[in-house]
């Protein structure tokens, strides 16, 4: 198959999406099929790869982030997919470059990959503790009508877990369909484990008790990820319990709320901010080396961290929706209500309480049962596209040719 990716939020020096790519990229190169990546760049210019390419279209760059693009103008990505006549056009963006998938009109199946959930990152998470859920849900309405709008226009909605497709489908998101998201399982193991790694993260945290339990978080520091919830959560429990039942909490991670969390750690107790490690290998190496794992964010689609976690041997503690609701089962991981910082303290609490070797055991087996590789994500998502092939078209078969503007 030829495949397009209109994919709007790709950047060099991005992190999940350009992971997400390259592997897609090196899948199509094992597997027969042709992938072209067209991004949102500062120049006009294309970059080969083994299984396809990426093709970059001059845009604007973003105000708050200067490592990302937007597209602005869809004339030349249409005459791109003209030239290019790909079987599949994915749509990758409910903004600008999901509409530019969505009208162009050649002959190709469209698929709309929903890879964010925008009500929950971000009106959820910041007026939810003053409205509550439901009356949050009711002023968002008109983004849900947006969505189905857009979601319209494709033959298919492909989502990254089951808890995804079944909030999208209850607001009326075209035909939304699960594929869940891939962990290089290989870099991940409780081999990886080391004493040392595991006393060194704990003195960090500013406890020297080699019995002590370390709880690690991996997560992009921003607010939707709910990170003051994990440190309030851990202090507290902390300020409970004798010196010699300390917990320390290692969090690996950057963005832009960076120094709004180094301020709440310095304030707490048994916290340090490890800062982003790049080096996987060593990534892997560390969240083998701890106790467990806590998550704060419910608005993530699909919760990768927690995934490695469990293919690490921790058991974890993480809210009781989103992406990383997913991976929970009762036999290795502790649930709370999103941003509750008791329910979490009460959470790492009674996960500590079990016995750790039964835990460990039990996550690996959860690894086992639940985390799909790439490739078993890439073979479940290229079948659904060849299956849509194959069926009668229902989509406008005319090549279009735009106007200078785009209409949403």
């Amino acid at each position: 198959m030829r495949i397009v990716d209109i994919a709007e939020f790709y950047s060099e020096q991005g992190g999940g999406v350009r992971t997400y790519i390259e592997q897609k990229l090196e899948y199509s190169a094992r597997n027969g099929h042709y992938t072209m990546i067209i991004a949102p760049g500062a120049e006009d210019r294309e970059d080969h790869r083994p299984g396809g390419k990426i093709i970059w279209v001059k845009s604007r760059r973003l105000p708050v982030d200067p490592r990302y693009f937007l597209f602005s103008d869809p004339v030349p990505i249409y005459k791109i997919l003209n030239r290019e006549a790909p079987d599949v056009v994915e749509g990758s963006s409910p903004w600008k470059g999901g509409w530019i998938a969505a009208k162009w009109r050649g002959p190709a199946v469209r698929s709309f990959f929903v890879h964010a959930d925008p009500v929950a990152a971000y009106p959820q998470t910041f007026l939810e503790p003053v409205f509550g859920k439901k009356m949050v849900e009711q002023m968002f309405a008109w983004f849900w009508r947006y969505l189905n709008r857009l979601s319209a226009h494709y033959d298919t909605s492909v989502v990254a877990g089951n808890w995804l497709a079944d909030r999208f489908a209850g607001y009326g998101l075209r035909r939304p369909q699960a594929i869940p998201l891939g962990i290089q399982r290989e870099l991940f193991s409780p081999l990886l484990r080391r004493e040392s790694i595991r006393l060194d993260m704990l003195d960090k945290c500013g406890i020297q008790d080699p019995n002590a339990k370390l709880m690690i978080t991996v997560s992009r520091h921003h607010p939707e990820k709910r990170i003051g919830t994990m440190i309030k959560a851990v202090s507290r429990l902390n300020q409970k319990r004798p010196d010699d039942q300390q917990v320390g909490l290692f969090i690996i991670g950057d963005g832009p709320d960076r120094k709004r969390v180094e301020r709440l750690a310095k304030k707490a107790r048994g916290i340090h901010v490890g800062g982003q490690i790049k080096d996987r290998p060593q990534l892997a190496q560390m969240m083998a080396s701890a106790d467990a794992m806590v998550h704060g964010s419910s608005s993530e689609t699909f919760g990768i961290v927690v995934g490695e976690a469990l293919c690490s041997g921790l058991p974890i503690v993480v809210p009781d929706i989103g992406g990383a609701a997913d991976f929970a089962r009762p036999e290795y991981a502790e649930t709370y209500a999103a941003g509750h910082i008791e329910g979490c303290q009460q959470a790492i609490t009674r996960l500590l309480a079990r016995p750790p070797e039964e835990l460990r055991r039990a996550a690996l087996s959860g690894a086992a049962s639940h985390v799909h590789s790439p490739d078993d994500h890439f073979k479940a998502l290229f079948e659904h596209y060849a299956a849509l092939t194959q069926r009668p078209e229902e989509h406008v078969e005319e090549v279009f040719e735009p106007a200078a503007s785009l209409v949403s």
